[in-house]
């Protein structure tokens, strides 16, 4: 860089001056620029002790928003954009397409996340030695059985992030609470969806394991009234992706990608198939076609994030359920 206005305010430090440079750089689209604002922000801490990381999160993330793929694969390396609006290789991934990636990645963890983040968009992949195959060991192509998946929307200074569609729910009373049972893999599976919500922001989470119906279990969890809707096994891992995707209201948002690992890896517990990790998709899909779904909610009003499934294995006879929330 050989702008003065610039050196100045890397010099003084000035987070709102530099915030503008970005702006600027981004809209005459000089990406050399930008890496190099991107490269002396990181810098600023050894040299005269300024905190300049949300100006290097900030170029970061424009590079991987609206660069070509020549500059914004370049982004897609470990603790890059930690302060931007959303995980790099989702945010890349909505606006470049795996074939333009391609030849501009190295073979990182982030890299093989946006190839994941890609699939949800659509793109079959076929084998690439460019992603690590044990990042996610998930199938690169989406299959029959997946829902529509809630994706992300990345703007230069905003995101959306919209929740999954949801089936209408109508006032149903509840059972009485089945006999709890102790299953540690099915419930663990279900609370690591909502995992930052509690662990990084104000989130709870409440998870019950009966010998009984889907409603009897969310009777242990302390119900007798609820709104109930029974829906279909895509509805359900919609609803588990996104919630895995989120960081809940303050969290780090983790991204659809790993939202959808989040939901396949529940649904492998459910089928008592963790032993056999990677599950094979067609015998999941049949699972989630066995099981018998329902989303609920107390009768309160729903507010902030939540997540309220309940599932029931008609076969076993047993049943979960959860119920998070989280609030700003």
């Amino acid at each position: 860089m050989t702008v003065s206005s610039v050196a100045e305010a890397l010099t003084a430090g000035d987070l709102d001056e530099l915030s503008r440079w970005v702006d600027r750089f981004c809209e005459v689209r000089d990406w050399d620029s930008l890496t190099a604002l991107r490269d002396a922000s990181r810098d600023a801490f050894a040299r005269r002790g300024h905190q300049l990381w949300p100006i290097a999160s900030q170029a970061e993330y424009r590079l991987a928003l609206e660069a070509p793929a020549g500059w914004a694969g370049r982004v897609l390396v470990d603790g890059a954009g930690r302060f931007a609006l959303g995980p790099l290789p989702e945010v890349v991934a909505s606006t470049h397409t795996w074939e333009e990636l391609a030849a501009h990645v190295a073979p990182t963890p982030a890299a093989a996340l946006a190839a994941h983040e890609r699939v949800l968009r659509g793109e079959r992949i076929d084998d690439d030695a460019r992603i690590d195959a044990g990042v996610l060991e998930l199938p690169l192509a989406l299959q029959s059985w997946e829902p529509q998946y809630a994706l992300a929307t990345y703007e230069s200074h905003g995101a959306l992030f919209p929740a999954p569609r949801a089936s209408a729910l109508v006032r149903r009373e509840l059972p009485s609470p089945g006999a709890t049972v102790d299953d540690p893999e099915v419930s663990g599976a279900l609370r690591a969806l909502v995992e930052r919500w509690v662990i990084e922001s104000n989130g709870e989470v409440g998870v019950v394991a009966v010998e009984a119906t889907a409603e009897a279990a969310v009777g242990a969890l302390g119900h007798r009234e609820v709104g109930w809707a029974e829906i279909e096994p895509a509805e359900a891992l919609a609803a588990m992706a996104w919630a895995g995707a989120s960081g809940g209201a303050h969290g780090r948002r983790l991204g659809a990608a790993t939202g959808r690992f989040g939901a396949w890896w529940a649904l492998a517990a459910l089928a008592g198939m963790l032993d056999d990790w990677p599950a094979v998709p067609e015998d999941l899909g049949d699972v989630a076609s066995a099981l018998r779904w329902a989303r609920w909610h107390p009768l309160a009003p729903a507010l902030g994030w939540s997540l309220h499934l309940a599932v029931e294995d008609p076969h076993t006879q047993l049943a979960w359920a959860i119920a998070a929330t989280d609030h700003t």
